[in-house]
């Protein structure tokens, strides 16, 4: 019961002190777990934040949820998920019921224009660090590039994406093996 406590407090700091979702939440996640506790290998982490990703719903929920259960089985699932989605609730909560009152205050404003910069670059930290993990190098650095393109500028469904890369590791893997 003790990981199961500690999960959920792993995951409630990280969702109270996170700005910027899920992608801002990977690097302390990935601090937490695989540095700090060792509970995860690095390839763990890599192998279940993809499975998150693919895996529909809310990123960090997602990780909360299968990080609880390689642990703690159910009930660490349930406790990491708790922990993620507690803090995330109440602060949105609390947002809901004073945002009338400092909707249109400029010092709000201007510290969410602030934050925004910081949001994009805690976004990105995971971005390379999971490159690295999942062994992207220059020579191989295209399809990710090539892969993002196409959501963004051709609209295609990261869905498709995700199946289209399934399909086309399973097919290489499998040639690989003939």
């Amino acid at each position: 019961m003790k990981q199961c406590a500690q999960l959920f407090v792993i995951f409630s700091k990280i969702g109270l002190f996170t700005l910027g979702g899920g992608y801002a939440m990977l690097p302390l996640m990935e601090a937490e777990l695989t540095v700090k506790r060792n509970w995860l290998s690095q390839k763990d982490f890599l192998d279940l934040t993809a499975l998150a990703q693919a895996a529909p719903g809310i990123l960090a929920v997602n990780m909360a949820i299968f990080v609880g259960y390689k642990l703690r089985s159910l009930r660490g699932a349930i406790c990491a998920a708790l922990g993620a989605v507690i803090p995330s609730f109440l602060i949105i909560l609390l947002i809901a019921i004073f945002f009338q009152n400092f909707r249109d205050n400029q010092i709000i404003e201007r510290i969410f224009k602030g934050i925004r910069p910081a949001v994009v670059a805690l976004i990105a930290v995971p971005v390379f660090r999971l490159a690295k993990s999942a062994g992207i190098t220059w020579k191989t650095v295209w399809f990710p590039i090539l892969c993002a393109l196409l959501v963004w500028l051709m609209h295609v469904s990261p869905v498709y994406i995700v199946l289209m890369a399934g399909l086309g590791g399973y097919l290489f893997c499998r040639g690989a093996r003939s």
